[in-house]
């Protein structure tokens, strides 16, 4: 859906988890600015790369496993908008045909435990401004409950906005790769006839942050969930994430 602030709004996501050496962020994020500048020329409105902060350890499954973290490393959380599938498409085809991705070396990561996909975006409320954290979140959702968590999604967000949250987005599995290693798909353990839901929600800072989940989980609009929830929030991964590029 086209947001309410102008035409540069954008409809699809790249969505990505990735596990990145403690010591390697400035590598990274020197690696992430290159790379951001080609991705605006061919087509990109905006990257965001965040860097693990809050990032609980589930019972089930969680960020850390969905990317078989090492103990030395950090979990980012990010995504690239497009406008539509047909500029990602396009710029995707750039990359891997323009020379000077090349010029950027090799990837101060581990590619095989990176995990990826293409998402339509069908919440994307609040303006985008300036941000200081990111709740990032993945979740499977039924394909047959697919409209019941549109609606769920739409009708939570004025309950983060009362608490402070300035944007908040939610993404629906398009294009989302089964991976040799891993993927959304065992991250999330998502079952046969499930799609993978990636969102976020963005706050001004974390002192907002962490007041606002406080009084979100004290609201008594989360105390009382529809009784046939569209989605098993056992899988759901969760955690946040103070970005180190916003462009």
């Amino acid at each position: 859906m086209a947001g309410k602030d102008g035409a540069d709004r954008m409809t699809y996501i790249q969505g990505f988890v990735t596990p990145v050496s403690v010591e390697g962020r400035d590598a990274y994020l020197d690696h992430s600015r290159a790379a951001c500048a080609l991705l605006k020329e061919f087509g990109a409105l905006r990257q965001v790369e965040a860097w693990g902060d809050d990032v609980p350890v589930g019972k089930i499954n969680d960020f850390h496993g969905a990317v078989q973290r090492r103990p030395e490393e950090a979990v980012v959380f990010s995504w690239i908008e497009y406008p539509d599938r047909a500029a990602c498409d396009a710029a995707v085809e750039k990359m891997m045909t323009d020379p000077r991705m090349a010029d950027l070396g090799d990837m101060p990561f581990d590619g095989k435990r990176m995990i990826y996909g293409g998402f339509d975006v069908f919440v994307d409320e609040g303006p985008r401004g300036p941000m200081a954290y990111v709740d990032g979140f993945v979740l499977p959702v039924p394909d047959a409950n697919r409209d019941a968590y549109f609606d769920f999604a739409r009708t939570v967000f004025p309950m983060f906005r009362d608490h402070g949250v300035t944007r908040y987005v939610e993404c629906w599995g398009d294009d989302v790769p089964r991976g040799e290693t891993t993927d959304f798909y065992r991250a999330a353990r998502a079952a046969e006839g499930e799609s993978i839901v990636f969102a976020w929600c963005e706050w001004p800072d974390k002192a907002a942050r962490d007041a606002g989940m406080a009084a979100i989980i004290a609201d008594d609009r989360m105390a009382t969930p529809p009784a046939d929830m569209p989605f098993d929030g056992k899988r759901m991964i969760f955690g946040g994430f103070a970005p180190i590029l916003d462009r």
